[in-house]
């Protein structure tokens, strides 16, 4: 390929650009009359290939170029090369230069394309930039397009310029339909800004803003997961001021608030109220909703008469609600109930998941059957069930808790090869048990092997720590705890004074008072780290 000096190469492009424009020409005047004059409607895609082509070649476009573009080029010439560029970054790029250079003014679709394309691609700041030109071009977006940026925006962690876009659009008239507000209160809330969400929803009802049922539920969602359900009640109450009615996502909402606070019994009060004065009956979510809420607090015999009084109703109870019961009689010691459980899972026309087969497992090992779990894990696996992590944990902790140390370690062997990603509780029991019967390489080869896949916790270094102190291994226990301190955990009493004794023993009284030292260094550290931390959430908490 030849190669040409930057002058040269410029000049012939100007040339073979000039040598086509009697043809522009000619493709400008294909028009058809009307009574404003000639409207183009012939598409010039050559000419938007060859602007294309040039921005991208030329690092800087003199002043015969400029000239030919502002004749030329419009609007819509822009919008297609944007679309051909199909880069939010050089769709940017050229959109400034048609701006800056050739003072440009643009159309709303490529404004609404570009700023979708940027907010997509996570380039927000640049977003920005192009909402406040086009703004200052005299436009405004559609609702959707508002929609669309408040949400993105939002997703981002710019709040402020969510708050500022949706306070424009009401000072400029735009109508802004209630699922854009729904959805950045959507927004607040999962992002843990209930504060923020109150003082919106507050503004929406001052300003009389039409609010629907889902304004409510979100906001009702969000009290009853910060455990504020007394207030969430006052926001049903508020409900039929606004012309609003609950539905049962409301009810089913409050429901889950009351459980989560422990407040079964004022749970099942509200679900026989639903049953009594709504228009509409309680749904599978609402009974096992406060099944679930009994079984947690082992009230088995008040989660049992509910789940015969859902079936006596007519509501068909799913794998959720016998998951909840069959969990609950394990945890409570009645097996046998679990059993009984599980076999009506399939008389009603259910197929048990791996939480229900999980729980029966972990009854089976509760029980010391610890085989009847292996048998059914098996059977899990030829059903084409797959194990989660806590089927591992639980089959792992029952067989190591009966000194079945290398089955233990088969398990996780499979583990391992599985895509299941490991956390360190599962291996713990293991590595406590190698120590625990002196084989200390043992449990060490099997930490290095879990630091392939997850990171040791405090328990693992617990563990390490006093295993090697038994062992009399005390400069191994040394590394292991500066380990531990490096990776954020803070040793407990026993560790110290495990390592402290191992120490002494080992007439190192030296390192003894050296780690302490250490250790209460890295402990203020830590109260200051978490004063600091504290003083800078009291300054970003809103007053209201």
């Amino acid at each position: 390929m030849l190669a040409f000096p930057y002058g040269v190469e410029k000049l012939m492009t100007f040339s073979f650009f000039t040598a086509i424009r009697a043809s522009h020409y000619r493709t400008l005047t294909q028009a058809t009359a009307s009574d404003k004059g000639l409207i183009i409607t012939t598409p010039d895609s050559w000419f938007v290939k060859i602007v294309s082509t040039l921005f991208l070649c030329s690092n800087s476009l003199d002043d015969r170029f400029l000239g030919y573009f502002r004749e030329h080029l419009t609007p819509s010439h822009v919008l297609e090369v944007v679309k051909r560029f199909n880069n939010p970054n050089l769709g940017f790029k050229f959109f400034r230069f048609t701006r800056e250079r050739l003072s440009m003014s643009h159309s709303f679709w490529t404004y609404n394309m570009l700023l979708r394309s940027l907010c997509q691609a996570g380039l927000h700041n640049s977003a920005k930039l192009l909402y406040d030109s086009m703004r200052s071009d005299g436009q405004l977006p559609d609702s959707r397009l508002l929609g669309f940026l408040v949400s993105s925006f939002a997703l981002a962690d710019r709040f402020d310029v969510s708050k500022e876009l949706l306070a424009e659009a009401q000072c400029s008239g735009v109508q802004v339909d209630v699922i854009v507000y729904n959805n950045f209160l959507n927004i607040l809330i999962k992002h843990n800004r209930l504060d923020d969400a109150i003082c919106l929803f507050r503004e929406l009802m001052r300003s009389h803003s039409c609010l629907d049922a889902f304004t409510f539920n979100i906001l009702i969602r969000g009290l009853c997961t910060a455990g504020d359900v007394d207030e969430a009640f006052e926001l049903l109450g508020d409900m039929g001021s606004f012309g609003c009615s609950p539905d049962i996502v409301t009810y089913n909402i409050l429901l889950h608030g009351l459980c989560r606070i422990d407040q079964v019994d004022r749970a099942r009060d509200l679900l026989e109220e639903v049953c009594l004065k709504c228009e509409f009956a309680p749904n599978v979510v609402s009974y096992t909703t406060v099944i679930s809420g009994y079984c947690r607090l082992s009230k088995m015999d008040e989660a049992s008469s509910l789940f015969y009084e859902m079936v006596r109703s007519g509501t068909k109870p799913n794998v959720f609600t016998f998951s909840a019961l069959v969990d609950g009689f394990v945890k409570a010691g009645d097996m046998a109930s679990a059993l009984g459980m599980h076999k009506k899972i399939l008389f009603h026309g259910c197929a048990p998941n791996v939480i229900t087969l999980t729980s029966l497992i972990n009854g089976y090992c509760r029980a010391g059957w610890v085989n009847h779990g292996l048998d059914l894990w098996r059977e899990m696996n030829a059903r084409n069930i797959p194990a989660n992590l806590y089927t591992y944990s639980v089959l792992i902790s029952a067989l190591c808790k009966s000194n079945r140390l290398q089955e233990a370690r088969n398990l996780l062997r499979i583990l391992k090869q599985s895509d299941i990603v490991p956390l360190a509780f599962v291996y713990n029991p293991v590595i406590d048990g190698y120590c625990k019967s002196g084989n200390i390489d043992e449990a060490n080869a099997i930490v290095a092997e879990m630091e392939e896949k997850c990171k040791p916790d405090k328990l693992t270094f617990t563990i390490l720590i006093i295993g090697h102190c038994m062992k009399g291994r005390t400069p191994e226990a040394i590394g292991i705890f500066y380990k531990m301190l490096a990776s954020g955990c803070t040793p407990d009493d026993i560790t110290i004074r495990t390592l402290s004794s191992c120490l002494l023993k080992s007439g190192m009284p030296g390192e003894a008072a050296r780690i302490k030292e250490t250790l209460f260094e890295n402990q203020e550290s830590i109260l200051k780290k978490s004063y600091h931390e504290s003083m800078n959430a009291d300054k970003k908490i809103p007053v209201h």
